[in-house]
């Protein structure tokens, strides 16, 4: 069965622009993806997802990409626009990116980042939206619920998660949900395949206290990081902008305590929980 090249949508965003003028010319100038992966040391692979938009170029590709078709700065100028644009579908872009990561690094200063949420904690805090229906927030939990399912695979990626102190102790929902919730991320502060610190409030202010972050490493050996706000977040793929976020990451990553620490301080709040639940006499 003859090859049929996919669609594109070259007016979407620059990026899809990019990939529709990185085939347009190598259509016009003759040559196969694995021709043109030969001239500019690519893999065809890599130059068919870029094509299609599924694939942000690598920052030294568009500069071969001009030396190739005699293109002047157009590749160039257009990688510029298209690392700094957000992408159209970028939050489920990040869902496939967290599917296929090899380390997962989670920072979360109000709320449990969702890969590490108890079905009960997230239907709570899900369910704060209030112009949701029953239906949508049950569904939404479902979803978040089957993104943990990688957690128990042979093929599990190495997790390390920073937590602010203000998330062990606000409560969402009952203590018993807290209980549960703690429990949980107790279980996974200090072993093979999971790390947890918490970023005490002696700590003091930090840059990264009023948002959430994740760092996503590819089996590529690439990054790509996501910042969430309330309501929106922000996809970077650009080895620039990710490299911003990593270093933040770090800092907090030195600032948090360590993972024995952390467990201890996770328990004292258990324990708080506990008293909570205790019937008057």
């Amino acid at each position: 069965m003859a090859f049929t090249p996919r669609a594109l949508t070259p007016y979407l965003s620059a990026r899809h622009y990019f990939g529709s003028e990185l085939r347009r010319h190598r259509e016009t100038a003759g040559l196969s993806l694995v021709q043109l992966a030969g001239i500019v040391n690519s893999s065809k692979s890599t130059l068919a997802r870029i094509e299609t938009a599924e694939l942000m170029p690598p920052p030294d590709l568009p500069d071969r990409l001009d030396a190739a078709f005699g293109t002047d700065k157009l590749f160039h100028g257009l990688y510029q626009l298209a690392k700094r644009e957000a992408h159209p579908d970028q939050y489920r872009r990040f869902m496939d990116f967290e599917a296929e990561a090899e380390v997962v690094e989670n920072y979360g200063s109000q709320v449990l980042p969702g890969i590490l949420q108890t079905r009960e904690y997230a239907a709570e805090w899900l369910g704060l939206q209030e112009q949701l229906p029953r239906d949508t927030v049950k569904s939404l939990v479902d979803a978040r619920m089957s993104r943990q399912e990688r957690l128990r695979a042979a093929d599990a990626p190495l997790r390390w998660a920073i937590i602010d102190e203000s998330v062990l102790r606000r409560p969402v929902g009952s203590p018993d949900c807290m209980l549960n919730q703690l429990a949980s991320l107790l279980a996974q502060v200090d072993t093979p395949d999971s790390k947890v610190q918490v970023m005490p409030f002696s700590s003091g202010a930090y840059y990264l206290m009023g948002g959430a972050l994740s760092l996503l490493t590819l089996p590529n050996g690439s990054t790509a990081a996501y910042e969430e706000g309330i309501e929106v977040g922000h996809l970077y793929e650009d080895p620039d902008s990710v490299k911003k976020w990593r270093r933040q990451y770090e800092v907090l990553r030195a600032k948090a305590l360590p993972p024995t620490a952390s467990g201890k301080l996770i328990q004292q709040v258990m324990e708080d929980y506990q008293r909570c639940e205790t019937p008057p006499s």
